[in-house]
C-alpha cells in the first residue's frame, strides 16, 4: 500500500442494489447493519434504505427490470466486537460466510468479516484499528 492515510465518506454519495428477493434482503440488512448500529431508515413495498444504501426489487421503477451484478460493499465498524456481531447477525439472517472475522493483511490493524447477502453480494464490515478521525461522519442538512 502506497499510503497509510485513508479518506472515508468523500467518494461515494449512495449505493443502489437491485435484488430479486427484497424480503430476504431486508431481513439480512436489518440484522447485519443493526449489529453495526445503522438502522433501516425507511421501507416501501418495492425498496428500503439505510444511510446511503438503497435496495430495491426488480419490479421497482428504479430497477429497469433487472438485478444488479455481484458487488463488494464494506461498512465501517467501531470495533472488532462490532465486526464479530455483524458476522453473527448476518449469518443468522440468511447471509453466507465469505470470510470469518479476523485480521487481514491490507494494512496494520485491518480487522474484517465478509458475508454473501441473499443476492450474492460480498458484504464486509471492517474496523481499521486505532486511529484519529477528524469527524465521525459528514452531516448534510437541506
Amino acid at each position: 500500500m502506497e499510503t497509510e492515510k485513508l479518506h472515508r465518506g468523500r467518494l461515494i454519495d449512495h449505493i443502489h442494489l437491485v435484488v430479486e428477493d427484497l424480503p430476504a434482503a431486508l431481513r439480512f440488512y436489518e440484522a447485519a447493519l443493526g449489529a453495526l448500529g445503522v438502522p433501516i431508515g425507511g421501507t416501501a413495498p418495492d425498496y428500503f434504505w439505510a444511510d446511503e444504501l438503497f435496495v430495491s426489487s426488480v419490479e421497482s421503477s428504479a430497477a429497469l427490470g433487472r438485478p444488479t451484478g455481484r458487488h463488494h460493499l464494506a461498512f465501517q465498524a467501531e470495533s472488532p466486537e462490532a465486526v464479530q456481531a455483524f458476522h453473527r447477525a448476518g449469518l443468522a439472517a440468511g447471509g453466507r460466510d465469505n470470510g470469518p472475522p479476523g485480521e487481514r493483511p491490507y494494512h496494520p490493524g485491518y480487522y474484517a468479516a465478509f458475508l454473501l447477502d441473499p443476492a450474492g453480494n460480498n458484504i464486509e464490515a471492517v474496523f481499521h484499528g486505532p486511529a484519529e478521525r477528524s469527524a465521525p461522519s459528514v452531516v448534510i442538512t437541506f
